[in-house]
C-alpha cells in the first residue's frame, strides 16, 4: 500500500467518476492508491467501475451515510500514512500530489493542507467551494483567498504563494491519518456541508497546521450533490454552521456571537422570502429550530474541543463581520478584506 489513499466517496455518480476518474488514475497512481467508497448507489458506479477502471480500488458502504460519516467509515479501513479526500467532481492535473506529499514531509507541524481550486469550467476563474484556501469571519461567516460571499475572482496568479488558512476545502483535503484519528474525523451529526470546516477549527485550535499549496492545481465542477440554491442546502449550511460555532466558540464569545447570529439568520429569512425564494426562508426557520433543539447534544464534543484547545486566537480567523464589510464597506475580495487589521491573518 502506497503512503497516500485518494478517496473519493461516491453516491450515484457514475457518470461523473466516468468523467474524472481517468485525469485522478492517472496522475495518481504513482504516488497512491485511488479508492471509491460507496454510499450504497443504485445507478450502477459499482459496476461501471470494475469493467472501465479495475486498477481502483472500491469500498462497499451498507447505506448512504452522507459526505462525514460515510468518509469516517471508509478510512477507518485504510492505514496510509495520509488521507486525501477528493470529490467526483475533480479533475486533476500532472503531479499534483508532489508538492502536497513535499510540503507535509517537511513541515510536521502541519495536519492538513488543499491544492488550488479552480472552476472546470471556467478555467481562469477560481471554483466557489475552496478556492485558495478558506478563512473565517468572527460570526460563522466562511470566505476565501479567491472567493468573498458570492464575488469569485479569476485567477491572475495572485494567491500563489502558500499559506496558512483556517480551513481547507473537503473537494480536496489531504490529511494525516495520526490527526485525522486524533482530531476524531468529521462530525457525523452534520450529514454535509461545514464539516470540513468544523474539522480544521478542531485542528487550528489544537495548535495544528492548515495550509493552501498553490504549486498543486485542480479543477471543480462544484454543487455536483446539491445545487447552489437547493433548499436543503440552505437548511444544512445554517443548521451545521450553528453547530459548528456551538462546539468551538470560547466561552467569553459564544454568547455575543449566538445573539448577532440570530439577528443575522432571521435577516436572511427575510430577504429569501422577499425575494420569492420561500423554500430558503423556510429551510433557515427549520435550521434555527433544529439547532435549538438539537444543540445540547453536542455540550460532551463542545467541552472536548475547549479542553484541547491552546490558549490564544486562532490567526486565521477574522476579528470582524464579513458581511460589515462586503455590503457596507464594498470589500468583496481577500486582498481588500486584507487591508483591514480585523481581516490580517
Amino acid at each position: 500500500m502506497k503512503r497516500i489513499s485518494v478517496v473519493i466517496l461516491n453516491w450515484n455518480g457514475r457518470e461523473m467518476m466516468r468523467r474524472f476518474l481517468p485525469s485522478v488514475v492517472k496522475y495518481s497512481r504513482d504516488e497512491a492508491d485511488v479508492i471509491v467508497a460507496d454510499n450504497a448507489s443504485t445507478d450502477g458506479s459499482l459496476d461501471m467501475l470494475a469493467r472501465e477502471f479495475p486498477e481502483v480500488g472500491t469500498l462497499r458502504l451498507d447505506r448512504n451515510y452522507g459526505f462525514a460519516e460515510g468518509y469516517n467509515r471508509a478510512l477507518a479501513q485504510l492505514p496510509t500514512e495520509f488521507y486525501l479526500l477528493l470529490n467526483s467532481d475533480v479533475e486533476v492535473t500532472e503531479g499534483w500530489l508532489t508538492p502536497l506529499l513535499r510540503y507535509m514531509d517537511a513541515h510536521p507541524e502541519v495536519a492538513a493542507c488543499q491544492p488550488k481550486l479552480l472552476s472546470e469550467a471556467r478555467r481562469d476563474m477560481f471554483e466557489y467551494a475552496g478556492a485558495a484556501g478558506g478563512y473565517l469571519d468572527r460570526f460563522g461567516y466562511p470566505y476565501c483567498r479567491g472567493r468573498v460571499m458570492d464575488t469569485v475572482e479569476r485567477d491572475r496568479g495572485q494567491y500563489d504563494r502558500p499559506a496558512s488558512v483556517f480551513w481547507a476545502t473537503g473537494a480536496a483535503l489531504m490529511v494525516r491519518r495520526s490527526d485525522w484519528d486524533a482530531a476524531g474525523g468529521l462530525d457525523a451529526r452534520f450529514f454535509a456541508h461545514m464539516e470540513e470546516v468544523d474539522f480544521c477549527w478542531r485542528l487550528r485550535a489544537r495548535g495544528r497546521g492548515v495550509v493552501c499549496l498553490p504549486e498543486s492545481r485542480v479543477y471543480h465542477v462544484g454543487g455536483g450533490t446539491l445545487n447552489k440554491s437547493n433548499a436543503r442546502k440552505t437548511y444544512l449550511n445554517f443548521r451545521n454552521n450553528l453547530l459548528m460555532l456551538y462546539k468551538n466558540l470560547p466561552d467569553e464569545e459564544l454568547a455575543v456571537v449566538m445573539r448577532v447570529r440570530r439577528v443575522l439568520d432571521y435577516v436572511a429569512l427575510v430577504k429569501f422570502a422577499l425575494t420569492g425564494h420561500t423554500a430558503d426562508a423556510r429551510a433557515v426557520l427549520r435550521a434555527r429550530k433544529e439547532f435549538a433543539s438539537i444543540c445540547h447534544d453536542f455540550d460532551d464534543a463542545r467541552r472536548e474541543n475547549l479542553r484541547l484547545a491552546v490558549a490564544g486566537p486562532i490567526p486565521e480567523r477574522a476579528r470582524g463581520s464579513l458581511l460589515w464589510a462586503y455590503y457596507a464597506l464594498g470589500r468583496r475580495t481577500f486582498d481588500q478584506l486584507a487591508r483591514s487589521r480585523k481581516f490580517r491573518p
